[in-house]
């Protein structure tokens, strides 16, 4: 079989030019171009994100079952060996009147760094605590007014009248006194003179038997003087503990 002739581009077109058909080898035939496989839509050929998997710290906690509340503790009065009193201060009286039979006011009213008191009616508080019982007119003389101080003693320090008991020692300070009205002024004095552990917001605006102050005696609690020096807002229950005391005198 003859070879084929090898021919150009060029000398193949000028055969054609001739009128010369030239046939081509199959192997120089061009071949069709190659089917192009479809271009992918471009929500195809965009790249898919891996799909999302859980990790501790996307997962929502899971949550257990919701713990039950702790109920906040009563509070609790200070043990009768924690306590300092103080003997009693006649406030006020009229010249020759009988020490029994009146108020008896327990202030919690503590000591300086040092230890010691001041006069009962200096100072701010001691000045508001006189406002207050002058309003009832107490200062006239009317009634017998003595007072004493309570608070949180320090471990080992002693009682001024030297008992070592508190009870013992408020007995020892009212009898003699026969109060018929006991003015509990904050938590330690209103605590245990009513008996009642509880906070003073709830012992305060209603009369109580006293525990402690003598049979038919009654107790009235109601806010510190320096308290209310810190806390304006609550004078007006003061002022309100105040006229009860004074009813409830009257009445009793």
């Amino acid at each position: 079989m003859t070879p084929p002739l090898q021919l150009d581009a060029r000398q193949r077109a000028m055969l054609e030019e001739m009128g010369i058909k030239v046939w081509l080898p199959q192997a120089e035939a061009e071949a069709p171009a190659p089917a192009r496989a479809p271009a992918p839509a471009a929500e195809d050929a965009a790249p898919q994100p891996a799909p999302e998997t859980a990790t501790p710290d996307s997962a929502p906690p899971r949550r257990g079952p919701a713990p039950a509340p702790v109920a906040a503790p009563a509070p609790q009065a200070a043990p009768a060996s924690a306590l300092g009193i103080t003997l009693p201060e006649r406030l006020y009286a009229a010249d020759g009147q009988s020490a029994t039979g009146g108020w008896l006011v327990v202030v919690d009213m503590p000591p300086d760094a040092g230890g010691r008191h001041e006069a009962l009616l200096a100072g701010e508080a001691g000045r508001l605590l006189d406002q207050m019982l002058r309003a009832l007119g107490l200062h006239a003389g009317t009634v017998p007014v003595h007072a004493v101080r309570l608070w949180r003693a320090s471990p080992g320090q002693p009682h001024p009248e030297g008992a070592a008991d508190f009870d013992t020692a408020f007995e020892a300070a009212a009898a003699p006194l026969a109060p018929r009205l006991v003015l509990a002024l904050g938590m330690l004095s209103a605590q245990r003179l009513t008996g009642v552990q509880a906070p003073l917001g709830r012992l305060r605006g209603s009369a109580h038997a006293g525990s402690l102050a003598g049979a038919g005696c009654a107790v009235v609690a109601s806010y510190p003087p320096a308290y209310l020096l810190r806390n304006s807002a609550d004078k007006a229950r003061a002022w309100a503990d105040l006229c009860l005391a004074a009813e409830t005198l009257q009445n009793g």
